[in-house]
């Protein structure tokens, strides 16, 4: 029997845009996710795109052939990095003129670490683990490069925490398509309706 540890990540209310006393983006573009934002389905995977629904197959993942005479000891680790990518200038515009006044960032994330049984398919939630990304960033596009962004509270990030009891995986964070290939980038003006500017690479 081969039981491999994997520990997909799922994604919940991913880039939701939240008002709030601080800051109210009226004019913007997004990072969206239509079916997850609608309430369509309850969660999405973070899959790698390859791996599904694993977030990888490296040092997420562990193969146990059992029986074993003993106690073992096995290490999985996953590295969510963080590397976005935003225009200053309206993503809808010919121009490139600095627009850029904010970003908003509110990201909520859950990791279940499983065993499976390779036989029988069967899945043994482990561990369930939560955390969130919160981020504030004011922008001043008038001044030069280098000095228009300040980071604004938090400072800090909330830490990961691990559930005193499991909560099941949804069956939606187990199939395609993963969040990469789901998400829309959206200009939402002031007046009207948004406007799709990069549509989704896979379609629920």
């Amino acid at each position: 029997m081969q039981s491999p540890f994997f520990p997909p990540l799922i994604l919940r209310n991913i880039r939701k845009i939240l008002p709030d006393t601080e800051t109210l983006f009226i004019i913007m573009s997004s990072w969206e996710l239509p079916d997850l934002d609608a309430g369509k389905i309850p969660a999405i995977s973070d899959s790698d795109g390859v791996n599904y629904p694993w977030y990888g197959n490296t040092t997420e993942t562990c193969t146990v052939t059992g029986p074993t005479k003993r106690d073992s000891k096995f290490t999985v680790s996953m590295n969510d990095n963080f590397y976005p990518s935003v225009t200053w200038a309206v993503p809808i515009s010919e121009g490139n003129v600095p627009k850029l006044t904010g970003i908003h960032r509110n990201q909520r994330f859950t990791t279940w670490l499983v065993a499976i049984n390779m036989a029988t398919d069967d899945i043994i939630i482990l561990h369930t683990i939560k955390w969130r990304m919160r981020l504030e960033i004011e922008v001043n596009p008038n001044v030069p490069q280098g000095q228009r962004a300040k980071l604004k509270e938090p400072i800090g990030q909330e830490q990961p925490q691990v559930l005193t009891k499991n909560e099941p995986i949804p069956p939606s964070a187990l199939v395609k398509p993963n969040a990469n290939d789901a998400q829309v980038l959206m200009w939402r003006p002031k007046n009207g309706q948004g406007e799709v500017v990069i549509p989704p690479r896979r379609r629920q």
